[in-house]
């Protein structure tokens, strides 16, 4: 086990220091007194996901935000096993509608932490639900004034979700919105999912974390599915 270890240890590392080399030019952030001054370039947008301003507290009881993480459909695109970020939301939200309930997006940089993510998106939402994304995949359904590590349910391990199953935890979303105790969403369960992506999952996270701006207020997201 020792030894898998310090395996796991020198790929990340590696990977790491390949990563800074390749990507140190790609993006160009800029820090400056205040938050509104805050500057961040990305080369990588997607054009069917477009900031629209800051987001700002939802007063419609029948809405459900999705916080990303801020990553999220520009450096990163896809999560852990390549399902594209486009279709984890298309079936988020469509899972959140099919309950006549409405969807809003949300991008935060303070944090690249999914309980975290989630905190900032619950107090942004008229319901007081949010859907935390983490750019690998991991989620999380968060309601208003629980601790960050409380939860209403947690989807820890990203290999393991399906689109059905985005679709699943946007419905029992919203279904917490409306004041319902549904089923949890069931998951698959695979004991050899984190030791294969151990890895490539740290990874993916310190990418992300390159990417936070600590002070930067979320912004709200057009989507075009």
């Amino acid at each position: 086990m020792a030894e898998i270890n310090e395996n796991l240890l020198r790929s990340i590392i590696q990977e790491v220091l390949t990563e800074m080399d390749t990507t140190k030019s790609e993006q160009t952030v800029a820090f400056k007194s205040t938050p509104s001054t805050v500057v961040m370039t990305d080369n990588n947008s997607e054009s069917w996901f477009r900031s629209i301003g800051v987001a700002q507290p939802g007063n419609a009881q029948d809405e459900v935000v999705i916080a990303v993480g801020p990553a999220f459909a520009t450096s990163q695109t896809t999560n852990i096993i390549g399902v594209s970020h486009k279709d984890i939301l298309k079936q988020v939200i469509a899972g959140i509608e099919e309950e006549g309930l409405k969807a809003r997006v949300i991008k935060v940089f303070r944090s690249s932490d999914v309980a975290f993510v989630a905190v900032e998106g619950d107090k942004l939402s008229g319901s007081g639900i949010c859907v935390s994304i983490q750019s690998k995949g991991t989620a999380i359904i968060h309601q208003k004034d629980l601790q960050p590590l409380s939860n209403l349910e947690l989807f820890p391990q990203a290999p393991l979700i399906t689109l059905e199953t985005y679709r699943a935890i946007g419905k029992n979303a919203a279904k917490y919105a409306k004041g319902e105790s549904p089923n949890p969403v069931p998951m698959m369960n695979d004991q050899m999912a984190r030791p294969k992506y151990q890895a490539q999952s740290a990874l993916l996270h310190i990418k992300e974390t390159k990417h936070v701006v600590i002070g930067k207020p979320a912004e709200e997201i057009a989507v075009t599915l």
